[in-house]
Order: structure tokens, then C-alpha cells, then sequence
């Protein structure tokens, strides 16, 4: 039930190890790829306060608060349809948590 979104190589810092995105019922990831290793940040789904997306002519930068204060989730070189798919999903298990 993940989902996982890809950064196109052709945006700067993005070009070897290029930043993933993953988004599951339970929590928001960004994972940094490195030549050993990865470094992740994840942001549980309640915790989400806002999903912001500026839009550039090819792609989109992403931005994911959290209510609790914390380092917000930043991405950029995203399309502008995964971006918003990231925010529909973000929405739609925020929806779903709240109705349980």
C-alpha cells in the first residue's frame, strides 16, 4: 500500500541518489540516498499539519510540516503529478485516520 516517488536526475542534488519519497497509510518518508547508506526522515500521518508544492516550469519542490514543530520533509525535483498525487494521498489516509 506504499507509494513511492522518485526525484528526476535531471534536478541539482538529484543527479547521482536521486530523494524518494514514500507515502503509506502510517507515515510520510523522504529517504536520502548516499553512497553507503541512506538517510530517512518520516512524519506519522496524523502528525501532518500542512502539504505546501511550488511549481516550476518542469517541477515542483514539496514541502511537508508537521504540527509537532519538528524539521519539516523538503524535496524538490519532483513532476508536478506526483507532487500533487503525494498531497491527494497525505489527504485521503488523514481522512481515513480521523474517521477511526
Amino acid at each position: 500500500m506504499t507509494e513511492s516517488f522518485t526525484a528526476s536526475r535531471l534536478t541539482k542534488g538529484n543527479r547521482i541518489f536521486p530523494t524518494r519519497i514514500e507515502v503509506s497509510p502510517d507515515r510520510v518518508t523522504r529517504i536520502q540516498p548516499r553512497l553507503l547508506g541512506s538517510t530517512e526522515e518520516s512524519i506519522a500521518i496524523p502528525n501532518v499539519a500542512s502539504v505546501q508544492i511550488a511549481t516550476g516550469v518542469l517541477f515542483s519542490d514539496i514541502r511537508i510540516d508537521s504540527s509537532g514543530g519538528a524539521n519539516p520533509i523538503e524535496s524538490h525535483g519532483h513532476t508536478k503529478g506526483d507532487a500533487r498525487r503525494i498531497r491527494e494521498l497525505i489527504e485521503q489516509y488523514q481522512k481515513e485516520t480521523s474517521r477511526s
